[in-house]
């Protein structure tokens, strides 16, 4: 098999899903793993965000479930395919948003409203009609089982809480963001509480999945596990 495989041997796009919660290395590993197999990364997370920074700037709580859901009904939310990076983009009301949405603030409120059900059941749909034509690597929370619950290629991506916290930390650091470690804390916690426990499509996996610890893995070590699962072929040793 070629190291680039845009397709199942039945010719439909290859989809790949990846899920777990924040500061397991989830969007690293699926950009790296979208390059090894050719096919566009998507970050799931990034459309709740757009939302999210719609609903700050209009000044709608986030805990307002018909409030939110209107406003999803009035924007025009898509993924543009990428033809120079070969991935998708998040546009909002025709604009790239992507600088915009790596926010504490867009974070939390992009938890918030990821729990009422009809904003999930819009994005989901966006989601599968992107991928079911130019295929993916997508990440998220609930790709496995509520986007695309019956592709054969699962994996769910966790890690130790203090590694989590260290990560997120760092990331956020690393783009110039002014929070705390204890902020980080907070954010994980009341994330990790929210998504485990929404009635809609909460943070879980099932035997479907391929399970990897990242705890004490570097990216390329969790990338060739998977490329090597969806090969069917053994993982070295």
């Amino acid at each position: 098999m070629s190291e680039n495989q845009t397709t199942e041997s039945n010719g439909v796009p290859l989809i790949v899903a990846i899920d777990g919660p924040s500061g397991v290395g989830k969007s690293t590993a699926a950009r790296m793993l979208a390059r090894r197999l050719g096919v566009p990364y998507v970050d799931t997370g990034a459309m709740y965000r757009a939302v999210a920074l719609e609903v700050l700037e209009r000044d709608v709580h986030p805990d307002d479930e018909a409030a939110v859901v209107a406003l999803v009904g009035s924007i025009d939310l898509r993924l543009e395919h990428d033809q120079a990076s070969g991935g998708a983009r998040v546009i909002l009301n025709g604009e790239s948003v992507e600088d915009r949405l790596r926010t504490t603030r867009v974070g939390e409120t992009s938890s918030r409203i990821s729990t009422h059900p009809e904003v999930r059941r819009r994005l989901v749909e966006l989601q599968q009609e992107y991928a079911k034509e130019h295929g993916a690597v997508m990440e998220g929370r609930d790709i496995g089982t509520r986007v695309f619950p019956d592709t054969p290629h699962k994996f769910f991506l966790d890690a130790r809480q203090e590694v989590r916290y260290r990560r997120r930390y760092d990331q956020l650091v690393g783009v110039g963001m002014d929070v705390t470690y204890g902020e980080v804390t907070v954010e994980i916690d009341r994330r990790d509480q929210r998504d485990s426990h929404r009635a809609e499509s909460p943070l879980t996996c099932d035997e479907t999945y391929v399970i990897i610890d990242t705890s004490d893995l570097a990216p390329e070590v969790v990338v060739e596990r998977m490329v090597q699962e969806i090969r069917g072929e053994s993982a070295p040793e």
